[in-house]
């Protein structure tokens, strides 16, 4: 594995995870060696829980990655436990002050796993509408809530085509440990789920996961046009990573219109996913809204100027969605020097008016 390619290593772990959400798993054909030079991959990328559930019932299960795994999912089962658990808390707080939630990706997603420990979430994400969203902030700050990892928006980036209204008018109630819990509809979840994939780079494969369990439990009844929206770009987003669930990770999406599935994802965007998952770090390893540091001291030192642009240099996924374009089949370099220039040229100008 060492001699291997960070894509070919990205499609080792596709081959390891294709299915992995799904109660009867197909057998595992991976060597131990094989799954020890896997095991940093899988645990750094979040995919403990789906790699401990792919070899449970194998004679891996009992070797030193497989405990390692076995450890990581059971933190991440204890984890969502705790999480699932302040869920009613949050929905209690704000329900009182009349404040209507809705609860995004989480447990809404975790819960059409085989099973909801499977799949991670270090916080607890919830949308309010705009005029809530000050007092609702207030509320949850004068609670114990700040140390749960709440992750309050009032407005999705990834879902900016439609209006928080129709969101609330679209979600729908479903019952966690006795709280109703309002939820996305199952169209604005799975354009949510496939914008956040790529959003963060498509570097962890347990997105592409959610995507593909989402798709695999749609009703006959889901609107395809309000999933998709009114906009090429985002449809041409939403539509690469169902073909790219099905491609890298075996999700059944024949219930998808032939238009979806029979869409050309283009290599740049499949080599991209896949170097990614064959490295332990995203290749652009900045928060989203975080900016990049500006480099003013290596425009002083010429000699440390080209390890700096390459440190910030934005990776095309990335770099593709800041300029707000289409994964279409043109070269990425003009949009990753265009997206690198704004970016930098934005860090800059915040510095200047900083000093």
């Amino acid at each position: 594995m060492k001699s291997r390619t960070s894509k070919s290593q990205g499609q080792f772990v596709a081959n390891f995870l294709a299915g992995s959400w799904r109660v009867q798993q197909e057998p595992v054909d991976v060597s131990l060696p094989e799954l020890e030079l896997l095991t940093d991959l899988l645990y750094n990328s979040g995919s403990a829980g789906l790699a401990w559930w792919r070899i449970h019932q194998s004679d891996l299960a009992t070797t030193t990655p497989g405990e390692l795994l076995h450890q990581g999912y059971r933190l991440q089962a204890l984890q969502s436990a705790m999480q699932e658990a302040r869920i009613g808390v949050a929905f209690g707080l704000l329900r009182a002050a009349g404040i209507e939630p809705i609860l995004l990706k989480g447990w809404a997603v975790a819960r059409l796993y085989a099973h909801r420990t499977l799949r991670p979430y270090g916080d607890i994400d919830l949308i309010v509408r705009p005029d809530d969203f000050a007092r609702a902030r207030a509320i949850l700050d004068r609670s114990e809530t700040p140390t749960w990892w709440i992750d309050l928006h009032q407005s999705l980036v990834e879902l900016n085509d439609r209006s928080v209204d129709d969101l609330f008018q679209r979600s729908r109630i479903e019952t966690h440990n006795g709280v109703h819990v309002r939820i996305l509809s199952d169209e604005d979840h799975l354009a949510l789920l496939a914008m956040h994939f790529f959003k963060h780079s498509g570097w962890r494969p347990s997105g592409l996961c959610d995507v593909a369990v989402m798709v695999e439990s749609l009703s006959d009844s889901f609107d395809w046009s309000v999933c998709l929206g009114p906009g090429k770009s985002r449809r041409a987003w939403i539509a690469s990573a169902l073909v790219l669930a099905e491609q890298l990770l075996g999700a059944d999406i024949d219930q998808t219109p032939k238009t979806l599935r029979s869409y050309k994802v283009a290599a740049w965007l499949l080599d991209t996913v896949l170097k990614q998952w064959g490295n332990l770090r995203p290749a652009d390893s900045s928060l989203p809204g975080e900016p990049l540091p500006v480099f003013l001291y290596s425009l002083r030192d010429p000699r440390t100027l080209l390890r700096d642009v390459c440190g910030r240099w934005p990776d095309p996924i990335t770099a593709t969605l800041n300029l707000r374009a289409r994964p279409n089949n043109w070269p990425r370099l003009p949009y990753q020097l265009g997206a690198f220039i704004s970016r930098a040229g934005q860090s800059l100008w915040d510095r200047l008016r900083a000093t």
